[in-house]
């Protein structure tokens, strides 16, 4: 097995340091706080974009909160990519995802839009999957005043964030939705019932662990039945062809891996156009670490790559 990173083993050291409880340990509010705080201090400086705006789109339960990035000043159409932030559907919004998200849209030069979905406790599932698709919707019948080609549509986020992009793809395919040129789905969660190696090997000491799981799902989800419904778990949707070109990201010392690398296989399987990248040494989370992993820098340039080459 590969050994952890050394910038891995330094962003746990610091999270140790720092004497922060785990977000199991806090109520969702206290876990809220002390995600933002965490993510100040491992977050790279965030780099300066020309327009980064607050709007709302409209969804079937009211307003969602998004924020909308483009660097430079001409007027062309470019493509998006609409982006859920991760934080097991409790904790994380705009501002914790707000770096990586800058970082997307200055390198790529597509718009980024980050969606700030509902969350657990206070709305349980389904109401963050409701607000992912009704926001990617909203984005592609705006597109025009957006700035946005609605035919470079692309959907990503991370952990929670992968889990309600990869359900949103499947969404669009079965429900006349927008068309989505590629996925990227960053150490997603894609099946709540099953049981994998990774999840036992890395239960303990590697940022995402059991414990905390167990508190995220029984915060986001009504009851242990939503586990089986596809769109807590993509894995079990009753079809995967037909879907968007997909980057999938793993971590190889994240819980999270090998449900991760399953979705890839099962889209491969199904003729789906997958690009699969495990960065060996690393934890969950650790895209927004890009003060002290470098290779969050890395990941960043994959989903990148992935977006020009599909034409986003």
């Amino acid at each position: 097995m590969a050994e952890l990173d050394s910038s891995a083993a330094t962003a746990l050291e610091l999270i140790r340091a720092a004497g922060r409880p785990p977000a199991d340990q806090l109520s969702p509010a206290e876990a809220r706080i002390g995600y933002l705080q965490a993510r100040g201090a491992l977050s790279p400086q965030p780099p300066a974009i020309t327009h980064v705006r607050d709007l709302d789109a409209q969804g079937r339960n009211g307003a969602i909160p998004l924020r909308l990035y483009r660097d430079g000043d001409d007027e062309a159409a470019r493509g998006c990519l609409v982006y859920f932030h991760g934080g097991g559907w409790v904790i994380g919004d705009r501002d914790t995802h707000d770096v990586v998200c800058r970082q997307i849209a200055q390198r790529s030069r597509a718009v980024v839009i980050s969606v700030d979905y509902r969350l657990g406790p206070e709305h349980k599932f389904p109401a963050a999957v409701e607000d992912a698709i009704d926001a990617t919707a909203w984005v592609a019948k705006h597109a025009d005043e957006l700035g946005i080609d609605a035919k470079r549509l692309a959907v990503g986020g991370d952990s929670a964030g992968g889990n309600l992009a990869a359900v949103v793809a499947i969404d669009a395919r079965d429900n006349a939705g927008p068309a989505i040129a590629m996925q990227a789905l960053v150490y997603p969660s894609t099946d709540m019932l099953g049981s994998t190696e990774s999840h036992e090997a890395f239960a303990e000491n590697y940022m995402l662990t059991k414990s905390m799981m167990t508190y995220f799902r029984a915060h986001y989800l009504r009851s242990a039945d939503d586990k089986a419904d596809w769109r807590a778990s993509p894995m079990r949707a009753a079809r995967h062809d037909g879907l968007p070109p997909a980057l999938v990201i793993t971590a190889g010392f994240d819980p999270l891996r090998d449900e991760g690398e399953a979705y890839a296989r099962r889209l491969a399987e199904r003729g789906v156009a997958v690009t699969l990248r495990r960065f060996p040494g690393q934890i969950h989370g650790f895209l927004t670490m890009g003060r002290v992993i470098p290779e969050a820098g890395e990941a960043v340039d994959e989903i990148v790559a992935t977006m020009a080459a599909r034409g986003v």
